[in-house]
């Protein structure tokens, strides 16, 4: 068996990509090719790593970026980027070659970057390489759900050639028990965009949220983005986090049940494998910034841990992508992520309202104090009971990224935008009305539709379901509403909720917006005050 995953691996090889099928491997089965692979790659090819090739985007000043790759041990690499006199020098260290650039500064015009070899006497050219701002982007099938199955998809892809400074790269689906020096596969090599490579297969490529991510901030910014796509449908937080990691949150190497949306059942992960095969391998590029759009498998998996987990997640990768880079990527690197939609109609244990608290850190906004430089999509206001794929996977990923690319221009790029709705700063008891404060201007509107809930509790404990009743907006102003007390006595008001059920409102349709109408407020959950 492990002579054939090789022989079939080689075979790839040749053809300029390496991918192992992946119905034919197992974290053990892997551990045994890797090995395998060890001793063919013993021959020292001479080539830069997987994830560099004609048409990349490297990291813009003033960061440098990081140039790696394989050869043969004691021997002098030099790389030399075209129009530039000076030369980069380094020697090949059990296998690996690596160098750091000078900091080159982001415009459209295209470079060369050649390494060479001196006991071979060998080189290798990239070709139309371009400086600009890399973000990876991860998660599970929400972010996989390709530009081909959005909504005016034609129209969306028919767009693609006039974004050419607007790169693609995506890594291949691949399980790995230890942590991988290099990709294992790559299923699109650095690419110019195009309506077949961004339409592919239904949740293989390209990644929506990542590309209208990246073309709507090109837009803005109007140098070249680098879009490094890296994500898998159906998995846990804990299979994108690395062992230390885990350990922080009391979780262990373990084989986690997932409900698979796509299939309809429940699908073994182990923990870290994708740590181990589709991020530890990036961690020596240089990074602007990640994307993130994964929640829904841990509904029902640790989701009591995610307020740890997903928090902790971040703090390691940017650790790691810091140490990996040599420093060049800041270790607070800007992180973004959608919070999650919807699934169920008329459902509240299905576990989503209370991911979509914990995607916070249980503050319910970010940025946070716990989660620094962190910014949040709100994508509860835009549901999809008319998906072909399932309510899970609204079709609609254009009002995502936007939000997404609001929160990175505040955020990443420091630009004076808004990028969140509304959030309370504290509510408090007016005689027979609760009274809600915003931190900014708001519309909203008098409804019956019960969005919002008031916890009435004798005892001022406030976990169950039992002590919640939904409440109607009486008035609002500016930036503030009232809501009614459900003739809760008064000494037994304890809190209040708003969004508080998986699918609360209709597109679009929610309560409570900014000013501009742009942007939801998300869900919250507030202590009432008395006077």
């Amino acid at each position: 068996m492990h002579i054939t995953m090789l022989k079939m691996a080689i075979r790839h090889k040749t053809k300029e990509k390496w991918f192992i099928p992946i119905k034919m491997l197992t974290t053990v089965t892997f551990s045994l090719l890797l090995n395998a692979f060890a001793s063919v790659l013993s021959a020292e090819v001479f080539r830069f790593s997987s994830y560099y090739g004609n048409h990349m985007v490297l990291q813009r000043a003033p960061a440098k970026a990081v140039v790696w790759g394989f050869g043969k041990n004691g021997a002098k690499v030099v790389l030399s980027l075209s129009g530039f006199q000076e030369e980069f020098s380094t020697t090949v260290i059990n296998g690996i070659w690596r160098t750091t650039l000078k900091p080159v500064e982001a415009s459209g015009r295209p470079y060369n970057l050649t390494a060479s070899q001196n006991i071979t006497n060998s080189s290798i050219t990239l070709t139309d390489v371009l400086f600009g701002d890399i973000w990876l982007c991860s998660g599970q099938s929400n972010m996989a759900f390709t530009v081909g199955q959005v909504n005016n998809a034609t129209e969306e892809l028919a767009l693609a050639s006039e974004f050419p400074n607007v790169r693609i790269f995506q890594a291949a689906l691949v399980q790995s028990g230890e942590e991988l020096i290099d990709l294992a596969g790559v299923e699109v090599p650095w690419s110019l965009p195009t309506p077949e490579l961004l339409g592919g297969k239904k949740f293989s490529h390209f990644s929506a949220v990542c590309w209208l991510f990246g073309r709507y901030l090109y837009k803005t910014l109007n140098y070249p983005i680098g879009l490094v796509h890296s994500s898998w449908g159906g998995t846990p937080v804990e299979a994108w986090s690395s062992p230390r990691a885990l350990h922080k949150c009391g979780l262990e190497n373990s084989v986690l049940h997932v409900q698979s949306y796509l299939e309809g059942a429940f699908v073994k992960w182990n923990s870290t494998v994708l740590w181990n095969a589709m991020i530890h391998p990036l961690l020596n590029m240089t990074i602007t910034g990640a994307i993130w759009y994964q929640g829904e498998a841990n509904a029902n998996c640790n989701r009591d841990k995610y307020n740890c987990s997903f928090p902790v997640m971040i703090d390691d990768w940017r650790m790691a992508f810091h140490e990996g880079s040599g420093g060049q990527t800041p270790l607070d690197f800007p992180f973004g992520f959608v919070q999650l939609s919807t699934y169920r109609k008329n459902d509240s244990k299905d576990g989503f309202r209370e991911i979509r608290w914990h995607q916070t850190a249980d503050y319910g906004y970010a940025p946070n104090e716990r989660m620094k430089n962190t910014f949040m999509a709100v994508a509860i206001d835009v549901p999809d009971d008319k998906s072909p794929y399932g309510s899970i996977h609204p079709e609609d990923k254009q009002d995502v990224a936007y939000r997404l690319v609001l929160g990175a221009r505040a955020v990443a790029y420091g630009q004076n935008v808004s990028f969140q709705g509304p959030f309370p700063t504290h509510a408090v008891l007016e005689q027979n009305l609760t009274h809600i404060l915003f931190h900014q201007g708001i519309v909203s509107a008098t409804t019956n539709d019960r969005f919002f809930e008031i916890c009435c509790s004798e005892d001022k404990t406030c976990e169950s379901d039992n002590k919640w009743f939904s409440v109607d907006i009486v008035k609002h102003g500016s930036d503030d509403v009232y809501v009614s007390t459900n003739r809760c006595p008064y000494a037994y008001i304890t809190a209040v909720r708003y969004l508080w059920t998986d699918w609360p409102c209709k597109f679009k349709a929610c309560p409570i917006y900014s000013s501009d109408r742009l942007l939801p407020a998300p869900p919250f959950i507030l202590a009432i005050g008395k006077q």
